[in-house]
């Protein structure tokens, strides 16, 4: 049994999630303490459980410590990824229910059913755009093409949004198994195409979407960069507002956003998730902050070496880049003076 410390690096959910993808694919048993130690609420959350217990369904595993605060767990696969049909609901794992993000048990789940034989339909419940998680959106604009061209064939479907604290949000994933992932090269981005965005409510004001839309345009193109940003009013079980952009380069996608709150200007949503966007843009790296540690893991399943150039070497890279090590699947490198990550698969690993 592989023993994991959650507490290593970052010390967030990040460790279990990769940890438990890694368990699915190898079908090697872990033990991981100290579930989310650097948290202020350490331990397992709803979108945690909720994970746990969507990767022990797709590979029928054996485990103990799955419950809401747990800092242990044990996990360990008695069959391969299986495809399927399969529903997880994060608003079931909390009595009240939760807003808990969709997003992280998704990431938890692709790589596994990728690899699987068969195809698998997944319907996800909860918190599609929240805080401190990848939204949706970015999921679906910016993840998932960029894993295409490693050979992970998957799209999501926005159902419902759900917003913090009401959550209520759905989405459909459909996950084309048999994958057989390619390597990944990535160390210019090219000029900019276009930015592309996406400013929305639900049960708030039409005037709303469109000031975010309005003020996120100009500042955009004050910049000198083309981008369109369609305003959109939604329906949805309590009011939320966010905008999320997309950048396009000829190599490369990158995606910011920000999310609405009570008291923060139409504006000032706008502002935020611009300056971002234009803080990443000023740099020539190809791959943004949130995207350079989701690659270390489908980069540690290709058949041959990755490199990628990011635009800031984060403690949740350098974690991933560790946890990914201890199941021996590949050695990486980090160079924190270049921003330049290296994996080379292990081959005869899996």
């Amino acid at each position: 049994m592989i023993q994991i410390d959650g507490a290593y690096g970052e010390g967030g959910g990040q460790v279990l999630r990769t940890s438990l993808s890694l368990a699915v694919i190898t079908g090697q048993a872990v033990r991981i303490v100290r579930i989310r130690a650097g948290r202020r609420k350490p331990g397992l959350a709803a979108q945690h459980l909720t994970a746990v217990r969507a990767a022990a369904a797709i590979c029928q595993a054996e485990v103990s410590g799955d419950s809401l605060g747990s800092m242990t767990l044990e996990f360990s696969p008695s069959a391969p990824p299986q495809a399927g049909r399969y529903l997880f609901d994060v608003t079931k794992a909390r009595e009240g229910g939760s807003a808990g993000s969709i997003t992280l048990v998704l990431q938890t789940i692709l790589l596994p059913l990728a690899l699987a034989h068969g195809n698998s339909q997944v319907t996800l419940r909860g918190g599609t755009h929240v805080p401190w998680s990848p939204p949706l959106t970015y999921v679906e604009t910016v993840y998932l093409p960029l894993l295409a061209r490693m050979g992970v064939r998957a799209q999501v479907t926005l159902r419902a949004w759900g917003w913090y604290p009401r959550g209520g949000g759905e989405a459909h994933l459909e996950v084309a198994g048999g994958a057989t992932l390619q390597a990944l090269t990535l160390l210019e981005r090219g000029d900019l195409r276009q930015v592309q965005g996406l400013a929305v409510v639900t049960e708030l004001p039409s005037h709303i979407p469109q000031r975010m839309a309005r003020r996120a345009e100009n500042l955009l193109r004050r910049a000198g960069l083309k981008a369109h940003v369609r305003p959109l009013r939604q329906r949805g079980v309590g009011p939320g507002a966010g905008l999320f952009l997309t950048a396009q380069y000829e190599n490369s996608l990158a995606g910011f956003s920000a999310l609405g709150r009570p008291g923060l200007r139409a504006e000032r949503v706008a502002e935020m998730a611009c300056q971002s966007l234009l803080a990443f843009h000023q740099d020539d790296a190809p791959v943004d902050p949130f995207l350079a540690d989701q690659l270390v893991l489908p980069a540690a399943l290709a058949s041959q070496p990755s490199r990628y150039r990011v635009a800031q070497v984060t403690s949740h890279l350098t974690t991933n880049a560790w946890v990914v090590q201890q199941f021996g699947l590949a050695r990486v490198t980090v160079d924190e003076a270049a921003r330049l990550v290296e994996v080379e698969p292990r081959t005869g690993t899996l």
